[in-house]
């Protein structure tokens, strides 16, 4: 009995599962097959569409606007590849010719803008007759400023231009309006503001005091340059606000030490010229009208 139960429980018994050694190729056979169809969808999206290159080749020659030259832009080479058979109508899509085509599209960004260096009456009608407008405001301002100063015989103490921020008088320090390495207004000075005042106040343009010095090292009560400048510029437009009833939300001071010079070299006259205060009278017309202010008053607008 005892050996016939001992048969039967080996019989009845489960037996041992047995270890797969083999499961790796299930995942094997899956990174297989996503790669095969990453390679299907790459080999798919290189393809390209033949009549959709012609046209687009068709649309940047018209473009650039000479079909005949451009479209051979965007043709490419056989480079690297002339030992092997290349479809004729695959020779367009070489490497080569879409950087031709890059390099083209930088050539034409790098151009400078036509309105940029063009001749004024070659730019928009309604621009130029803006700043043909404008400068002749600014030249009715220099003149009521000379013809004062010309009745005191003080013309040749101020030097008019005209720039793209407006009308520049020039008030140059030789000893006229400062002496060296001083900020104190000299009497001559407080005179030609006196008589330029009545103008300026009754513009509605802001005006921007602007003080320069030139490159003479100086000592005592400045330390460097900049102080002295935006000191001597501090001191007119105090002069303005203060004696001739220049509203003060109407102007503003800042000085360039020597860094703006107006005559290059270090001789006298470049000393002299660079020691100055500008006074600004600066155009409220757009920044395309004031580009063309230069060119338009050249004609008209002189030193005094």
């Amino acid at each position: 009995m005892s050996s016939g139960g001992r048969g039967r429980s080996r019989r009845g018994g489960h037996e041992e599962e047995h270890v797969n050694h083999e499961r790796w190729l299930v995942s094997y056979s899956d990174m297989i097959t996503v790669l095969m169809a990453l390679f299907i969808v790459l080999f798919a999206i290189s393809q390209v569409d033949q009549e959709k290159y012609i046209a687009l080749r068709a649309s940047l020659a018209a473009g650039f606007g000479d079909g005949a030259v451009n479209q051979s832009v965007l043709e490419g080479t056989g480079g690297v590849m002339d030992g092997m058979a290349i479809a004729e109508d695959q020779a367009d899509l070489g490497t080569s010719g879409i950087v031709d085509a890059d390099a083209g599209l930088g050539e034409q960004a790098s151009q400078p803008s036509p309105d940029a260096s063009a001749d004024p009456t070659q730019v928009d009608a309604s621009v130029l007759a803006a700043a043909r407008a404008e400068a002749a405001h600014l030249e009715e301002v220099r003149q009521h400023i000379l013809s004062a100063l010309t009745a005191e015989g003080l013309q040749e103490q101020v030097r008019f231009r005209v720039d793209e921020r407006g009308l520049v008088l020039g008030l140059v320090a030789d000893d006229v309006f400062f002496a060296q390495g001083s900020a104190t207004l000299t009497p001559t000075a407080g005179r030609v503001l006196d008589l330029a005042a009545p103008t300026l106040v009754g513009l509605q343009e802001q005006i921007s005091v602007e003080g320069h010095a030139n490159t003479i090292p100086i000592s005592g009560r400045y330390a460097t340059n900049w102080e002295l400048s935006a000191d001597r510029a501090t001191q007119v437009l105090r002069y303005l606000v203060e004696r001739d009833g220049m509203p003060g939300a109407r102007i503003q001071s800042v000085g360039y030490g020597d860094t703006r010079p107006l005559v290059q070299g270090t001789g006298d006259e470049a000393m002299t010229a660079n020691r100055r205060v500008d006074m600004v009278i600066l155009s409220a017309a757009p920044e395309t009208v004031r580009a063309l202010l230069p060119a338009v008053a050249a004609g008209s607008t002189t030193g005094g």
